[in-house]
């Protein structure tokens, strides 16, 4: 039955079901198309003695012997190792730090300490961003987005995570000597950057998708790969059907850390949807270790698909191995409490297209 009038209540409005149904608007797209697309004019990737020894070690542009960078704490050296991804991205694009419009970053610990206390030393305009583990690809889209749209030449995205500061955040001491479960994943010590231009001849990010929170009732803060692979499989549906794109049209498709497991349930999961990936993807915790490191299901971490993406991905891209990839990153948004408090874990994926 359709409705012609509002029906008035006492000091208040309201709507019937039937009208409310024939207002509402179609569902925003998530996924936006570039008109201007900025370039990677410039990348740096920073990681720890464990990560170098694993298989993809050659391809990280510097590999720390000491995981306190001499430091006398893990949350200092963490900044040191940030400030060394950012100098180090800003003069691998041939640029000054008076160059830079905007720097976007974030961490994991709270309050992203870690990105505002490297923000000071720069002097630019900045905003900190949160995402946890998908926080290279918010920054990436908030980047692109501004660029895009004509307000700034150059911006700076990064992010950062050590395996002894987001212990002790978000797990226990690491004096505690706690056993881990077969299911959990290791928290990778490294930093990122990557420099967006509006000029240059690097690859270009042509689209980006912002994901949406999604929560499948996981409750254990261990087992990370189940809680963020359904929010991986709607971030990669919704490229998928907005774009009109299938897996083959992309040379690559990496996630941000789901490790063996977590990529494993991504594939059965987007099967369901329609979708077989097959050998053209990978996941960024999956590929961080080799199996005699004894990281069970691989990496995590916010640096874990950061410093694969701006060592490994990039480089395959610039020697024409790749030519069109799709990185979502993910990222798992509960706090040190709220799983002990009976929560469920929510969690968000966000993704970039890069092409060569």
């Amino acid at each position: 039955m359709s409705i012609k009038t509002l029906h008035r209540g006492e000091g208040c409005a309201f709507l019937t079901n039937a009208h409310i149904t024939e207002k509402i608007p179609a569902k925003p797209a998530q996924t936006i198309v570039f008109k201007n697309p900025p370039h990677i004019s410039g990348r740096m990737s920073v990681v720890g003695a464990k990560e170098g020894k694993g298989p993809l070690g050659r391809y990280f542009h510097r590999v720390l012997s000491d995981d306190k960078m001499g430091e006398k704490t893990f949350e200092n050296a963490e900044i040191k190792m940030l400030t060394t991804a950012i100098d180090g991205a800003v003069a691998s694009a041939g640029l000054k730090a008076k160059d830079v419009d905007l720097i976007i970053s974030g961490d994991l610990l709270n309050q992203v300490t870690t990105s505002n206390y490297v923000a000071r030393q720069y002097h630019v305009p900045y905003l900190g961003v949160y995402s946890a583990c998908s926080t290279m690809t918010e920054a990436l889209n908030l980047a692109s987005t501004f660029i895009s749209a004509g307000h700034f030449n150059n911006i700076l995205c990064s992010t950062a995570s050590h395996f002894a500061t987001a212990e002790r955040t978000y797990r226990y001491p690491l004096e505690y000597g706690c056993q881990r479960p077969p299911y959990a994943q290791w928290t990778v010590t490294g930093a990122a950057c990557t420099v967006l231009s509006a000029e240059g001849s690097g690859p270009r990010i042509t689209m980006g998708t912002v994901g949406r929170v999604v929560d499948f009732g996981t409750t254990d803060l261990n087992n990370m790969g189940a809680a963020m692979a359904p929010a991986a499989m709607d971030s990669m549906v919704a490229l998928f059907r907005e774009t009109g794109a299938v897996p083959e049209d992309f040379d690559l498709i990496i996630t941000g850390d789901l490790g063996k497991l977590g990529s494993d349930i991504l594939r059965d999961l987007m099967m369901e949807q329609g979708y077989y990936l097959g050998q053209r993807y990978i996941d960024c915790g999956n590929m961080m270790y080799d199996v005699t490191q004894k990281c069970y299901q691989g990496g995590s971490g916010a640096a874990c698909s950061a410093t694969v993406f701006n060592s490994f991905v990039l480089d395959k891209m610039l020697d024409g191995t790749y030519n069109r990839v799709a990185y979502f990153a993910t990222g798992a948004l509960m706090n040190t409490q709220s799983c002990y408090q009976g929560e469920t874990i929510p969690c968000i994926s966000h993704a970039v297209v890069i092409e060569r």
